[in-house]
């Protein structure tokens, strides 16, 4: 039962496969953050035309929902809201406000050959020196100008791009704004400037008027909007433009305030990076496939995307199709029942982008270059397990170059905190201690730029203060190494195939 003096903020936390509406309450007697989840629902997609969208409409009223649901718990308690969601995807919007068309699913097809497209008329390097972002195909430079090259009607009569956490703070509150953090993953923000680059939107003849100032993460931009109040039954709370990007909210949460770790965010996607006080933009890091997000309190997130739990959820899928469901525990002890370093993969090959079907990929990989072909399921998540590990390895080796004082450890925050046997992978492959953070991070780091927002905290130091004293860590020591080690030059061949 929650006390009448207690505040609560919500946060609409919104992932590639769920999304969640998450009340943050704030003990002012004890000083520690609780976690209550308000609702959960699944992030829908569709396929229409050929086209892979996103149910956004659908969303929102999952969203909606948890408001009503939060209302009828918490009542006069909850101070604001503030969205967070995954990267790149966007909403076009017209001059009255109106979305055109549902907006389109980072993996959809339309983005196949936009890459190359885009070099030809701005080099790759001028790119990265603009904007310091890795070069993926999801990112939303190649998705518009996929919308160019198609002569798409939305895009002329566009008048704002709004993206996904944009979005809904804007149906929730009228506020049309970009947020920082969230644009800067678009591959069109200059992380030295602050500001959209115009090199990039005059060489691809983006209309500009789509692009507008951005603004800062934990700005209050407006109060919910009186038709909203009547329907969920909340008061005018404030609608505050957290850290949107997912990440950016994750790193927000980190258990403590210790240098010399590296961060991984691990879900749908593995993110692992450091949090710098300047963007590397050099030959090296271009070179290295490093992006430079912009991350709350002016910091910069130096990392680079890893396709992580992405390959379990999509042989899932298709194992349960089949009749053959298994449950998150179970997915764990089928992998730690086999041997390992039997068959690897590269968790980003191109083979994995976006197979119709992903075990057959697996599969089809490993004939390829020579190695055992995984017989059956447990050995299957055994070698996406095994992979990630040694994909953690690469990438914190690489890592330790643009760190100024040796790495000592690793922070592994979100859902992928939970799955001990990798963690305890990541650490023997690294060789260093591995801390989990909350599992909710981007929710715990939505939640506490709120309450900086609002005056509960004073600053990104004391919120992490506040997340370290309010959530139980678990510290992975490195065992064995040596599977990692002897393993470590067949899987560097491994990424040039």
């Amino acid at each position: 039962m929650i006390e009448e003096e207690q505040k609560v903020y919500l946060a609409v936390d919104l992932g590639a496969t769920s999304g969640r509406v998450i009340a943050g309450i704030w003990k002012s007697d004890t000083k520690e953050l609780k976690l209550e989840t308000v609702n959960r629902f699944p992030s829908p997609i569709t396929r229409v035309d050929g086209g892979l969208h996103w149910d956004i409409l659908g969303i929102f009223s999952s969203i909606k929902q948890g408001l009503k649901l939060a209302a009828a718990t918490y009542g006069n308690r909850i101070e604001s809201v503030g969205v967070d969601s995954w990267a790149v995807d966007y909403a076009l919007i017209d001059a009255n406000g109106a979305m055109l068309g549902n907006p389109f699913h980072y993996r959809d097809s339309r983005t196949e050959g936009m890459m190359e497209a885009v070099w030809k008329k701005v080099p790759r390097e001028t790119i990265y020196s603009e904007t310091g972002i890795q070069f993926l195909f999801i990112n939303t430079i190649y998705q518009l100008y996929s919308e160019i090259v198609g002569n798409v009607g939305a895009l002329q009569a566009a008048r704002r791009i709004l993206f996904i956490p944009d979005l809904i703070s804007f149906w929730l509150s009228g506020s049309r704004h970009q947020e920082r953090t969230v644009a800067s993953t678009s591959q069109l923000l200059n992380p030295m400037t602050g500001k959209w680059s115009e090199t990039l939107l005059e060489k691809l003849d983006l209309l500009p008027g789509l692009f507008k100032e951005v603004v800062e993460p934990g700005a209050i931009v407006g109060s919910l909007k009186p038709e909203l109040q009547k329907e969920t039954r909340l008061s005018d709370i404030s609608v505050i433009a957290v850290a949107g990007h997912d990440t950016a909210s994750a790193f927000v949460a980190l258990p403590g305030n210790r240098k010399g770790f590296a961060v991984m965010s691990s879900g749908t996607w593995s993110l692992m990076g450091l949090e710098l006080p300047e963007p590397q933009l050099g030959t090296n890091a271009l070179n290295d496939g490093f992006s430079n997000e912009i991350g709350y309190g002016n910091t910069v997130r130096f990392l680079k995307n890893i396709c992580g739990m992405w390959l379990i959820e999509e042989c899932r899928r298709h194992w349960t199709e089949a009749g053959r469901n298994y449950e998150y525990d179970a997915i764990v002890n089928l992998a730690n029942g086999v041997p390992s370093m039997v068959s690897l993969i590269d968790p980003d090959a191109p083979d994995f982008a976006a197979p119709e079907h992903m075990p057959d990929a697996i599969r089809a990989f490993c004939q390829r270059t020579g190695q055992k072909v995984p017989a059956d399921d447990a050995s299957m998540i055994r070698c996406v397990f095994d992979s990630l590990a040694m994909k953690y390895r690469y990438v914190f080796r690489k890592l330790e170059a643009y760190s100024d004082q040796p790495l000592e450890g690793l922070y592994v925050l979100g859902g992928g905190a939970r799955n001990h046997l990798l963690n305890q992978m990541t650490a023997d492959a690294l060789g260093v201690p591995v801390v989990t953070g909350p599992s909710e991070a981007t929710a715990v780091g939505n939640i506490v730029v709120q309450m900086i927002s609002k005056g509960e905290i004073d600053s990104l130091e004391g919120a992490r203060d506040l997340v370290e004293k309010s959530f139980v860590s678990k510290v992975f020591e490195p065992c064995d190494a040596g599977p990692y080690t002897e393993n470590a030059d067949r899987f560097a061949e491994l990424l040039d195939c």
